[in-house]
């Protein structure tokens, strides 16, 4: 039985009173039902979705809209450290009012608004601050004609809901800026060496064979675009295998007969997609740390086969191999900066995309060369490569 209902019981002569109570506070307890009830949950996740692209504006006026009908109350807003971001309901007057309040939003505290309109209804709010890592972005402010603790638990988890939100939202912004840090990584991988050695080549060619040199120019300005882009995080393996085919181009006029490719690739995987740069710098690294340092003729082999489910890429060399242990250490990070950080910026996204049961098997020993596998699932949940670039 509730406080109210025994108080009615027990002081028969304040009925009426009672009476008016329940009703002022059957919204707040309808608010108390949905986040503690079976269907609550559900209904309050619904109604903080916004956030999670963030908090502004269009995202803060979208989910007021769909929090005040759960609340029950003539007006909700939602704030910023500094600017009311929405309001929804009667009483915009308030705004300015509720903009000072912001000098003060370290805790949960209720106040009542100073009001002279006629008929406005809202004689009361409660303020809960919206924190996300201890920091405060913003406050949930509900108000209310009259004040009840129904109400300010009912606002409590509300604004519980929201910082989940903002949160899921700070870790995927988080996520954002750990791609993009590592996609910047494997672009600096595309050294200044590399860069001048091609240039170099194409510029031995301009005299004797400037057809061969114009053609070199159009490979590299189609291979730079393609690491260079920035339209999604995916990528599909007939893309890659064409930055690839680029690339090898371009390190044949450097090396001439001294570098020798062959391609084995099936037709039916080429359109499995796969996180962008994922195979480039694989064969980069065997060139670089396989083929440069040997003195003999070198051979990259690059095949792709279906294996039902799977996509299964092999890229392999014939140069001076590496070290079982030092490998680990590539693996792991901890070779140090000499040792570059395709391989293991390679194989930490692949693991993060599809598990660790998908991460780079790579085969290799001093003077024997090196064989590096990658198994691509053809169907992943969110994987998906973006449209087909249109000819420049």
């Amino acid at each position: 039985m509730t406080v109210l209902a025994v108080t009615a019981l027990v002081l028969a002569g304040f009925a009426l009173f009672a009476l008016g109570a329940a009703l002022g506070h059957r919204a707040a307890r309808r608010q108390l039902e949905h986040t503690t009830g079976a269907g609550g949950p559900r209904a309050a996740h619904t109604a903080a979705a916004p956030l999670r692209a963030g908090l502004t504006p269009d995202t803060a006026r979208r989910t007021v809209r769909r929090l005040r009908p759960l609340l029950g109350t003539p007006a909700v807003a939602l704030t910023g450290p500094e600017s009311v971001l929405a309001w929804d309901g009667t009483g915009a007057h308030h705004r300015d009012e509720l903009l000072v309040q912001l000098d003060d939003l370290g805790r949960l505290r209720t106040i009542a608004p100073d009001c002279d309109v006629n008929g406005c209804p809202l004689h009361w709010a409660v303020l809960v601050p919206l924190r996300v890592d201890g920091v405060t972005v913003g406050a949930l402010a509900v108000f209310a004609a009259a004040g009840s603790t129904a109400l300010v638990r009912a606002a409590g988890e509300a604004a519980r809901g929201l910082t989940a939100e903002l949160e899921l939202a700070e870790l995927d912004r988080l996520r954002a800026d750990v791609r993009e840090a590592e996609m910047r990584a494997l672009r600096a991988q595309i050294s200044p060496h590399f860069v001048y050695n091609s240039l170099a080549s194409i510029a031995s060619f301009v005299r004797t064979d400037p057809e061969r040199a114009r053609e070199l120019i159009q490979q590299f300005a189609e291979f730079t675009r393609y690491s260079f882009r920035r339209d999604g995080d995916f990528t599909t393996l007939a893309e890659e295998l064409r930055s690839i085919e680029q690339y090898l181009e371009l390190a044949r006029a450097r090396f001439g007969r001294r570098l020798r490719v062959t391609l084995r690739i099936a037709p039916e995987v080429l359109p499995v997609t796969l996180p962008f740069l994922s195979l480039q710098p694989l064969v980069e690294n065997a060139l670089k740390h396989g083929l440069e340092e040997s003195v003999e003729r070198g051979t990259v082999t690059i095949t792709a086969e279906d294996e039902g489910t799977e996509a299964r890429v092999v890229i392999e060399d014939n140069g001076v191999g590496m070290d079982p242990e030092h490998l680990r250490a590539v693996l792991r990070g901890t070779a140090g900066p000499s040792a570059g950080i395709g391989l293991s910026n390679v194989d930490r996204r692949l693991r993060r995309v599809y598990g660790d049961d998908h991460g780079l098997v790579v085969e290799t020993g001093i003077g024997a060369g090196t064989r590096v596998t990658v198994r691509i699932p053809k169907f992943r949940a969110g994987v998906q490569a973006p449209p087909p670039r249109r000819p420049p």
